[in-house]
């Protein structure tokens, strides 16, 4: 799959109401995982796409309506991947062989692509979906492709137990992060793409839960910690080693393991959130001085060198910027 640049929205309110339905399955086909839709009234839905090399994102709003993944649908689209739903607004109801369990704002479900299942949603429906392919996670989430769909919590302290599939025990660190981390990237004002391997071990860790790899589960730790503390100018290898509990020495090993380095990572991700803060409307009125201390850097000389290094051109040529 290749990425393509930046957030596309679809939206069925200029379609004609007729083919709304039909258009609208053709469209998730394409974008993200190929479903039946059925609606009682004329379709009002829309949905913004973030397309990463491996990851599908985006963010759905829409009427009431019900979608399945039949076996037919199945059989003509087939996945092979992890599908995580995470419920921001709205009721929602997951039906599979095994029983219905509804789904309410701030509930993540996880579930394989191709085993059969069917999804009703209420009025008023907002949600984050991801599609990861099983070939890109660790060999621990294969479990994914046979195991019981998991429904845990994003939106509240503690995660959730019981329903199909069970969370039982879970933490729900890692549903936050990645709630956090799709919503930011999914928006149409200032997206801020993400990591991809940040994604990719945050669903490989809620797909096979006590079954991940324990490096997988350790970089999702460090990439969430870094992401929620990436304005904190002091943030370094040493707090984040000690925020999920393991030695400096073995953080700098799981990245390099990658082919990164903890400062370089950092680096990288405070640039992508300057120029997403840039590149908004009210990044546009701001002195990039100011947006550069707000992002984690403290010269502005360094951030001005490394963003024309990283990107390849000026921080003030980015919306119109000043300084």
């Amino acid at each position: 799959m290749t990425a393509e640049p930046g957030p596309r929205v679809f939206s069925t309110a200029a379609l004609p109401a007729a083919r709304r339905v039909e258009l609208w399955e053709s469209h998730n086909a394409a974008a993200l995982i190929g479903l039946a839709v059925r609606a009682d009234r004329p379709l009002d839905a829309t949905e913004l796409n973030v397309a990463l090399p491996r990851v599908r994102l985006a963010r759905v709003t829409g009427s009431a309506h019900a979608v399945e993944r039949t076996p037919g649908v199945i059989s003509r689209s087939p996945a092979d991947s992890v599908v995580v739903y995470l419920t921001l607004r709205g009721d929602a109801w997951f039906t599979t062989a095994a029983g219905t369990r509804a789904c309410r704002p701030g509930d993540a479900l996880v579930c394989a692509s191709d085993e059969p299942f069917a999804r009703r949603f209420g009025p008023g429906l907002e949600e984050l979906v991801l599609t990861v392919p099983c070939s890109a996670l660790t060999a621990g989430a294969d479990v994914g492709r046979r195991g019981r769909p998991v429904i845990t919590r994003f939106g509240g302290p503690s995660a959730s137990s019981g329903g199909a599939g069970g969370a039982g025990g879970r933490p729900d660190r890692y549903a936050r992060a990645l709630a956090r981390i799709a919503g930011r990237a999914a928006r149409t004002e200032n997206p801020l793409p993400p990591a991809e391997r940040t994604v990719l071990d945050l669903v490989a860790v809620l797909t096979a839960g006590p079954a991940a790899a324990q490096a997988a589960a350790h970089r999702a730790a460090a990439h969430s910690y870094i992401e929620e503390h990436l304005t904190d100018p002091g943030l370094g290898a040493a707090e984040i080693a000690a925020a999920i509990g393991i030695s400096e020495r073995h953080l700098s090993r799981l990245f390099a393991a990658d082919g990164a380095s903890v400062p370089r990572h950092i680096l990288s991700r405070r640039l992508e959130l300057a120029r997403s803060v840039l590149s908004g409307q009210a990044g546009r009125r701001q002195p990039v001085a100011e947006v550069a201390g707000r992002c984690g850097f403290t010269s502005v000389t360094y951030f001005s060198h490394a963003f024309r290094q990283h990107f390849g051109h000026r921080a003030s040529d980015t919306g119109a910027a000043t300084f």
